[in-house]
């Protein structure tokens, strides 16, 4: 794994070369649960029309989050702390016609973790994505913020410092175009228990690292969810 690491992120630094990746491999995982978000720059809940008018044009790109509400991983706890990723992959991400690796990364540890727990973030989200994390090409460590509205379907919202943001709300009737929509592409991560397609109302990245940025509305392009493993 090739890693450059952002400034800021000495501690980080030191904790991944003083952990390399054989050592997380040769621990038991552990029990994590909590909330997850992604949003891809193609629509997942659409009609092949519609997904059929993208494939290999949009949907390269995606951010993914996970905040563990209670867990250890590696024998690390990870109570209250979050991680997210930025993925600009090489195709549509969930064709599986096209091959979307290789992918470049960006990932983006909880700012209050000390260098252990943001060691054991970097390993637990890479450990859900199969290769779509493999090339990291930068870390950094900034605030989270995420929120799951428990009194409304679908609603939710993720803050990565101001590199990248999240908002959702619920798919309506009025948002099925084509009256044939389903789930198109699934979602990034494994592990889930639960996932729902929703609006991201708003889905953006506007950091340096991966020669891409973008800001996109109203699109039937993220998931809600939660994890348990």
């Amino acid at each position: 794994m090739k890693v450059k690491i952002a400034a800021g992120s000495l501690l980080l630094a030191v904790a991944l070369i003083a952990l390399p990746g054989s050592t997380w491999a040769a621990q038991p995982a552990g029990h994590v649960s909590g909330e997850y978000i992604e949003s891809r720059t193609a629509d997942v809940f659409t009609g092949p029309c519609f997904a059929n008018s993208e494939v290999n044009l949009t949907g390269q790109e995606a951010v993914l989050a996970w905040h563990i509400e209670k867990g250890t991983w590696g024998d690390v706890s990870l109570d209250g702390l979050s991680v997210a990723a930025v993925v600009r992959a090489s195709a549509t991400l969930g064709d599986p016609f096209s091959d979307p690796l290789p992918a470049k990364a960006v990932l983006i540890v909880d700012q209050p973790a000390n260098p252990a727990q943001r060691a054991a973030l970097v390993s637990f989200a890479q450990s859900q994505t199969g290769k779509l994390l493999s090339n990291v090409v930068a870390i950094e460590a900034l605030p989270i913020r995420f929120a799951v509205d428990g009194s409304r379907h679908g609603y939710a919202s993720l803050e990565v410092g101001d590199v990248a943001r999240i908002t959702t709300r619920a798919i309506t009737d009025s948002d099925e175009l084509c009256h044939n929509e389903d789930i198109y592409y699934e979602p990034l991560a494994s592990h889930l228990n639960h996932a729902v397609p929703a609006v991201a109302t708003r889905a953006s990245y506007s950091g340096n690292h991966l020669g891409s940025t973008w800001n996109e509305s109203n699109r039937r392009s993220a998931f809600v969810g939660t994890f348990a493993l």
